[in-house]
């Protein structure tokens, strides 16, 4: 069995896959630093909750887009399972042709996004991934990753407001029943969320006449599942990246 972890900065998600079936997923929430015996109590309930024992797994593909916790999650993975992962390596991306000045800048996990959203849907395509930052991928007729827009995601919004305006409380992001609040925490809310369907919109209308083809949208992240209603003819696939490395995995394989 496979085990593929998705290490971003606000969530770190997991995934066991047996062969090409996704058999569980579950997220936990970034911490600065791992704490092996926090982390393999909760990897083993996760386990034992679909039956499943960690010595069945054999092989594990990391993506991290946080440097300093990758170390010791490689070591937590030998130590723990006895196995060495491979991890997504931007600057030696065999993976996908990058189109961008520096492509050593573009991130494990939107490599990984291009690789999955291309295998599974073919191109033109624009990803958008809903986690800390929304971020937009445009990947090209023959799978080329052409570049990207980043903006602050949703979630971040919500911290920041909280952070830098003494009277506003922090929000959780969640759809409003209307737009115009009646209090502070709808108001807040409205914003956040049609603020970030209206962006949304705005720029996969203003990538779609600059590259002038018509790409499928493929909506993906933490928030998709909020977003997808408000945002239409789209396919919504929460768990594009962890099909990602599941595939590079393979490759690598082979």
């Amino acid at each position: 069995m496979l085990l593929v972890i998705d290490i971003g900065n606000s969530n770190i998600v997991f995934g066991v896959y047996q062969k090409e079936s996704l058999l569980h997923t579950w997220r936990k929430v970034t911490g600065k630093k791992v704490i092996s015996g926090n982390y393999s109590k909760d990897l083993l309930r996760e386990l034992d909750f679909k039956k499943i024992r960690k010595e069945e797994i054999n092989g594990i593909e990391i993506a991290c887009v946080v440097p300093s916790l990758l170390p010791d999650f490689k070591k937590w993975c030998k130590d723990f399972f006895s196995v060495n992962p491979c991890v997504v390596k931007p600057e030696e991306n065999a993976y996908v042709r990058i189109l961008c000045d520096n492509p050593s800048e573009v991130g494990a996990d939107r490599i990984v996004n291009a690789v999955a959203g291309y295998s599974k849907y073919g191109g033109p395509l624009i990803i958008v991934d809903f986690g800390t930052a929304t971020t937009f991928d445009i990947i090209g007729i023959k799978g080329e990753y052409m570049g990207g827009v980043i903006v602050p995601g949703i979630g971040i919004s919500a911290e920041v407001l909280f952070e830098k305006a003494e009277k506003l409380p922090l929000v959780k992001p969640l759809k409003p029943d209307k737009v115009v609040g009646k209090n502070t925490e709808e108001s807040i809310q409205a914003g956040l969320f049609f603020g970030a369907i209206g962006q949304v919109k705005e720029i996969i209308s203003r990538i779609k006449k600059e590259i002038n083809i018509s790409p499928k949208v493929i909506v993906t992240g933490g928030y998709a599942e909020l977003m997808k209603r408000e945002i239409k003819e789209v396919i919504i696939d929460a768990c594009l990246t962890l099909e990602g490395l599941r595939i590079i995995y393979e490759k690598n394989r082979q």
